[in-house]
């Protein structure tokens, strides 16, 4: 068989960044056609997992129906895997949420969201429902990304750590384990307040946390709806928890204009001063990925994994943190407590241990967002410790790591400086908080990825 190639022995670097392996074990042959010949669209990777990105061959516009499997298209021959499509390519179109097309918005759309968010404030939460129940109509019917969690990055990733594998003659691949201390997954609390009552609540808050020996965020909204004074922050600070920035004005319009946007990331870069945060999340989870640019922070939590029950479409699609340039992305994995409480009108735990579970098994991010707002009686209180613990009982019997954004943050920065590399003892991890850094083997196993220390 003549293989045909772009660049033999390519390194991918969204392979080599998610595993943290040596870059030796994350080359890719990229057929020609690639460059010649690629279509931007969706498109399978093997029965169940759909991509988006730009790939040699058919590909579809939209998500629905019968969709053209490009594993077909993969060509083995001996050591050699040549790929249809650049897997950093695909992978970044899917966190970067590009395959949702632009939906232009009519003037009595634009007109009822602006009118919304200036009555936002004066509706009780029994008036809203209706209003976004409206708005988010359909929500069900949407095949991609997945609901309740979309793994397609991550799968995407984990396919591919398949065929190397199967095509590089290796019977096990080392890479740095993507939490400290080998925990098996990660959990982070964080609470956005979005009223004067949500800002009372915060120290009941934080004394049921403690409660369950777990620290969270707390993202205050600076300049509307309420005063953030310096002994606020340094109150929530002086107990453990971190202190973020939301939005601007938490009125639904920071990301409607670039030249507005640029204007605005400037007062609330000078707000991430005043606070001392390191961290942003936008009002509503309004975002333009390609504008984060503009922001001073070192990362944000804006972009859920799977925008069904959100005002804005899409979602990134991984349970994992990314770079957005300098920017570490923290999604927001778990549907909000507003959402469920609210919206799908229940306080059971059903949907977010489903959640967990899946998270979980990816050995992913499990991030929730509570607001204090909401936890305005008995049962949504009940139902939020029920999650802590939930939790607590993962982090002492399954090894689940309950961290701050900020340290998400650390070892997350930390973890992809590191190098694996080979001595004559074996494989060694060198870097900053390597101490707390685990080297992992990846094999196959009756065609299944297995992960031992």
């Amino acid at each position: 068989m003549i293989v045909t190639a772009e660049r033999a022995g390519a390194v991918d670097r969204g392979f080599a960044d998610y595993f943290c392996c040596p870059e030796s074990f994350a080359e890719f042959d990229i057929s020609e056609a690639v460059r010649d010949d690629a279509r931007e669209g969706f498109f399978r990777f093997g029965p169940d997992l759909v991509c988006y990105g730009r790939a040699a061959g058919e590909t579809a516009q939209t998500a629905e129906g019968l969709l053209p499997d490009l594993l077909a298209s993969v060509q083995f021959d001996d050591d050699v895997c040549v790929l249809p499509f650049a897997p950093t390519q695909v992978a970044e179109s899917m966190r970067r949420e590009r395959y949702v097309k632009v939906e232009r918005q009519s003037f009595h759309q634009r007109l009822i969201r602006q009118l919304y968010y200036l009555l936002r404030p004066l509706l009780p939460v029994k008036l809203r429902r209706p209003l976004q129940a409206r708005w988010l109509r359909g929500w069900q019917n949407r095949p991609f990304p997945r609901w309740p969690v979309d793994t397609s990055v991550d799968r995407l990733f984990t396919e591919l750590m398949h065929a190397k594998l199967k095509t590089s003659g290796q019977r096990q691949i080392p890479f740095i384990w993507f939490w400290p201390e080998g925990k098996q997954a990660c959990a982070v609390m964080t609470h956005d307040v979005e009223t004067d009552a949500g800002l009372e609540f915060t120290e009941e808050l934080m004394n049921i946390n403690d409660r369950y020996g777990i620290k969270s965020s707390f993202q205050l909204i600076p300049a509307a709806r309420y005063a953030v004074t310096e002994s606020t922050v340094e109150k929530i600070r002086r107990r453990g928890f971190d202190v973020n920035v939301h939005d601007l004005k938490h009125d639904g319009h920071l990301f409607d204009d670039a030249e507005e946007f640029q204007r605005a990331a400037e007062q609330v870069n000078a707000h991430a001063v005043r606070f001392g945060s390191r961290g942003f999340r936008s009002g509503a989870l309004y975002r333009n990925q390609e504008w984060y640019g503009a922001l001073r922070f070192r990362y944000d939590m804006s972009v859920p994994n799977c925008a069904h029950l959100d005002p804005q479409r899409g979602g990134c699609c991984t349970v994992m943190p990314y770079f957005v340039g300098d920017v570490l992305e923290i999604p927001v994995t778990a549907t909000q407590d507003y959402s469920l409480f609210h919206v799908l009108k229940t306080y059971d735990q059903k949907l977010w241990r489903e959640q967990i579970a899946q998270i979980a098994a990816m050995h992913g991010m499990i991030s929730f967002i509570v607001h204090p707002d909401y936890l305005d009686h008995a049962e949504a209180v009940q139902a939020y410790e029920s999650l802590l613990g939930y939790l607590v009982e993962l982090r002492k019997n399954e090894g689940l790591w309950i961290a701050r954004p900020d340290e998400v943050d650390d070892w997350w920065r930390a973890r992809r400086a590191m190098r694996l590399e080979e001595t004559a003892g074996g494989w060694k991890i060198s870097g900053q908080d390597a101490a707390r850094a685990r080297i992992a083997f990846v094999s196959l196993e009756k065609e299944r990825l297995i992960y031992r220390f």
